[in-house]
């Protein structure tokens, strides 16, 4: 909320009434088939409570935002979203839909109307609560793993069959030290058995201060082979203020100590060669290369200097908007990894198609995508950032095999 000016919140509040003031004109139609004055107004009283509350809080949150400490506010922030993404959001359904059957009720018969209408157009508006809700409490943690076989023409043989386990954007900050949570997608990495674990940035929110605790849980994290990692848009605190120039240096290094403490090789726009079964394999790390606003950090010729007479390469790059820019016909990297997107925690599956409203800003998005030999894979990440849910989008675990053709 620190990004939004008093203004804003002041115009978000009257959105909130003007939405709350029809809801509740249609409210009271509904209400007027219960038998019990009693009943109605409790109905009334707490409908009122909750719209008072909820405005109260949002501006007494925006004016006192800079005196909460930044642990609390950053959990503050966040439920408060949530809670009001899940109170506006259904009752706007609530009202087109209702407002439509009623004006509409020419095509039902009348003395129907009176019960059908009022039952669809409250269902109309519970429903959608009732599935943002499982979204915050549940689905937002129900991690899953999706498997692939990637086939490439030009691996070595001694090289297939190697496992690698992608995770990416998990901002730490908002699983507000539930150790216990992560530990359960741990599980299901470790129960993979992977060679590499590979991580493609967003480590944080903002700050350093959200891993304090969290050393012990990621070293629980077991590959045979290594484990690799590169920042993301937000590990470089661009997005807080600082009182100065050497406070955010300081948050910077210890995000980049942290890495070292867990035992994952930070790599900084540079690469590594490992050698597996008398075959070497690169893997390049860029720091964030995205599109503006987001700053450049990344630089892939650089990263690249050594390694560029090992026949197959592994790119970690955050953003998945590097792949057609940088990567595709101008190099010979095989398989690039990328988060970011969190497939905009909304979307739908159904068998093997799976939209979201973000694939209309990001050409490559969730998933795997292929351009003649080589491959992009675009992770939905571990994490959660603005809405503290997910809906439709589960949080992944990405588990890739090499295989050679």
């Amino acid at each position: 909320m620190r990004s939004y000016s008093l203004f804003t919140i002041i115009l978000l509040c009257i959105a909130i009434v003007g939405v709350d003031v029809l809801s509740f004109y249609w409210l009271q139609e509904i209400t007027r088939l219960l038998i019990s004055p009693a009943f109605k107004s409790i109905i009334y009283v707490l409908f009122w409570c909750f719209t008072i509350g909820l405005i109260s809080a949002v501006i007494v949150l925006k004016i006192t935002l800079d005196d909460i400490n930044p642990r609390r506010r950053q959990l503050l922030v966040s439920s408060l979203y949530g809670l009001t993404v899940s109170s506006f959001i259904p009752k706007v359904l609530f009202v087109i839909m209702i407002s439509i059957l009623f004006f509409g009720n020419y095509i039902i018969a009348e003395k129907e109307s009176t019960i059908v209408v009022p039952l669809v157009g409250l269902f109309s508006g519970v429903l959608p609560f009732v599935v943002i809700v499982y979204a915050i409490f549940k689905s937002v943690y129900h991690f899953k793993v999706h498997t692939h076989i990637i086939h490439f023409r030009k691996l070595p043989k001694a090289l297939a069959g190697l496992k690698i386990v992608q995770i990416s954007d998990l901002h730490i900050g908002g699983f507000n030290y539930r150790y216990e949570i992560l530990q359960k997608a741990i599980k299901l990495i470790n129960n993979l058995h992977p060679d590499f674990i590979f991580f493609t940035g967003d480590l944080v929110n903002n700050y350093a201060w959200e891993l304090r605790g969290w050393n012990s849980t990621f070293k629980k994290l077991l590959a045979s082979k290594g484990k690799y990692a590169v920042l993301g848009n937000h590990d470089y605190g661009d997005y807080s203020e600082w009182n100065t120039k050497e406070e955010k240096k300081d948050n910077f290094i210890k995000i980049k100590r942290f890495y070292e403490d867990i035992g994952f090789r930070l790599l900084l726009n540079e690469s590594e060669i490992v050698e597996l079964n008398n075959e070497k394999l690169a893997v390049i790390g860029v720091e964030n290369l995205g599109k503006p606003p987001f700053k450049q950090y990344g630089d892939l010729k650089e990263s690249m200097k050594a390694i560029e007479h090992i026949p197959f390469k592994i790119l970690l790059s955050h953003d998945p908007s590097h792949w057609p820019n940088e990567v595709i016909d101008k190099t010979d990297i095989a398989l690039t990894l990328s988060g970011h997107t969190h497939g905009m925690q909304l979307g739908l599956n159904y068998k093997d198609i799976t939209w979201s409203p973000i694939k209309y800003k990001y050409k490559y998005w969730v998933g795997l995508y292929r351009h003649n030999e080589q491959f992009l894979y675009v992770n939905r990440g571990l994490g959660w950032i603005g809405f503290p849910g997910r809906l439709g989008m589960r949080p992944e675990v990405t588990f890739i095999t090499l295989q050679s053709n």
